[in-house]
Parts: structure tokens; sequence; C-alpha cells
């Protein structure tokens, strides 16, 4: 089953037990790749659908951030919420043996030599750990590999 028909089976779940808080929190998620996929005219794979739960976990931290310095505990505790909901959607993150062995298999596989090939490096990975893995700290854990 796809993320996409999850989310729909969940939304229709949510409708009949009432619960307006979840169901609102998946209107929102579907809403945003709805948007994605009428601003590119095209449908979204899981992968891509990953991007976009990845994009909405990261706004939403943000904004709890923000509401927690405003001393706003009622919007800090619906940004949490959504938070939670969107994250059950992602596939179980990867341990740290498991992205170690992620990057040594890319660099092995891209031939990287330096930091001038972690474009290579890094594309090789994003399939791998698209919404399994901060890609911004494996990032980091690479350019340390090449002493960068």
């Amino acid at each position: 089953m796809s993320i996409k028909d999850h989310l729909q089976d969940d939304m229709k779940a949510a409708m009949r037990a009432k619960d307006k808080q979840r169901l609102g929190a998946i209107r929102l998620i579907l809403a945003a790749v709805k948007q994605r996929e009428i601003d590119e005219r095209i449908v979204l794979s899981d992968l891509q659908t990953l991007v976009v739960l990845e994009k909405m976990i990261k706004q939403r931290r943000e904004s709890l951030a923000q509401y927690q310095s405003a001393g706003r505990d009622d919007l800090a505790a619906q940004e949490a919420f959504e938070i939670d909901l969107i994250q059950s959607y992602q596939p179980e993150p990867l341990g740290e043996a498991e992205i170690e062995a992620v990057i040594a298999a890319a660099m092995a596989t891209s031939g990287a030599q330096s930091v001038r090939d972690m474009g290579k490096v890094m594309a090789i990975i994003k399939d791998q750990a698209q919404g399994r893995a901060d890609l911004a700290m494996v990032s980091a854990r690479v350019k340390a590999r090449f002493g960068g």
C-alpha cells in the first residue's frame, strides 16, 4: 500500500471516529502532497511523498521552537501532534551501523576520491536513505570521511 493510499484510509477512519485533530492534520498532509503533484504535473511516488513529509516535519519543528519560546503551549502542542502524526507515515529510521554501511557502499560505488565527488555520493545515498535518515547529518558524515 502506498503512503498516499494509507493517508486516504486513515482520513476515512478519522472521519468515522470524528477525530477532528487527526482529520485536520491528515488533510494538511494530503493537501501538501496534492499541491506538489499539481505544481509539477506528476503523480508522486512514495520516495517523492517522503520528501514532502520531511519538509513538513522540518517546518513544524521550526514552528514548535518558536511557539515554545513565545509561551504558546496550545499551538506548540498542536505542532508536536502533527510532527508525531507525519513521522508515523515514514519508514523505520536507519540505525548508526546501517547509515555507515550506506555511506561506505555509496563511496565505493561512485569511486569518490575527494570532496568534489560528494555530489555523486549523496545522490546514491539519497535514494537509499530518503525518509529514513537526516540527510544533512549524513552529508556531514560523508564530508568528514573526505577530511573536509
